[in-house]
Formats: structure tokens, sequence, C-alpha cells
């Protein structure tokens, strides 16, 4: 993502996103994979996004739930992209759920449920709403996800490893 991210060489604006091709934008993200679906998607959340004038502050005015709403209805957006969008581009209070997050519930165990919606109830429920602790606690269980909690599991030094009941391994 950091390669793609680079290759807009300092372009990367509403504006430019919009004036591309199609062909250009996969160009520049070809390093993401995906390219030619994820150049299409980009367009039309930045779409999504001239929709409020490209202003944070007006993305920022609507509520939370009617912009994951809205969101969720662009062509290409997930619930775990849209909770994403709007955690760490406009600062709104909600849970992302992605499959490190998962993978940790599931061989902790954490019974958090199964689904998308009940994972990010449970974490949701569970700690405070706020922004700062949704996109740290995220990001801790990325990091545990990436260096411990592997496909293949590496356990030695994992923070967790003596309370973690290894569910599934």
């Amino acid at each position: 993502m950091e390669k793609a991210i680079a290759a807009f060489r300092g372009r990367l604006s509403p504006e430019f996103v919009l004036a591309a091709g199609k062909e250009e934008l996969a160009a520049i993200i070809r390093p993401a994979g995906f390219y030619n679906q994820k150049a299409a998607y980009l367009q039309e959340v930045t779409k999504w996004y001239a929709s409020y004038s490209c202003d944070a502050s007006a993305v920022q005015a609507e509520t939370l739930e009617q912009l994951r709403a809205g969101l969720l209805q662009v062509k290409g957006v997930g619930r775990e992209t849209a909770d994403s969008i709007l955690l760490y581009a406009f600062g709104f209070p909600t849970f992302v759920v992605d499959a490190y997050t998962h993978r940790l519930c599931q061989r902790y165990p954490i019974d958090a449920g199964k689904s998308y919606e009940a994972v990010k109830a449970h974490f949701e429920s569970a700690l405070p709403k706020d922004v700062r602790i949704y996109n740290n606690f995220h990001a801790l269980i990325v990091i545990n996800g990436k260096e411990h909690c592997r496909k293949k599991p590496v356990c030695t030094g994992c923070p967790l490893a003596e309370t973690c009941e290894r569910i599934g391994l």
C-alpha cells in the first residue's frame, strides 16, 4: 500500500483521482494488487467524498449511521472499508473488524460471534466509545496478527501467549 501511495508522487488528492483516467490510476496503484478494480473503487469513493464538496467538516457534520449507510452504497466499499474511512479519515468512533480481529477472537478465544457486525458490536460494547482507543486497539490487533497470530502462528514472544488458548491450532 505504501508503494502505491508513494507512486502518486504528491498528487494524491480528490481532484487528481477524479480527473485521472482509470488506466492512469491503475498504473499508479499497481503495487497494491487488484489495481484495475481498486482504481474504479477509488474513483467511486472519491465521488462520494466530492458529494460533500471534498470537505471533511461537511462529512463530520453527518451522523455516523448516515455516513456508514451511504458509504456501504458505494460500489466496492464493504463494512471494513467503510469503518476504516470513518475511523481513520474522519475520526468517528467505529470499530474496524478485519481478518486479524476474527483470527484473534477465534484463537484466544473471545466469544464475540462470527459475523462482522457481531464482532464489531462486541468490541464497541466492551471498550469506551473513543476514537483513540478504537484506533490503538485495532492497531495492536494488526501488529500482533502480523508478528505472531499469523495463519501459521508464531507464538514465541507473543504478548498473549500466557493466556491464549490457541483454539483451532
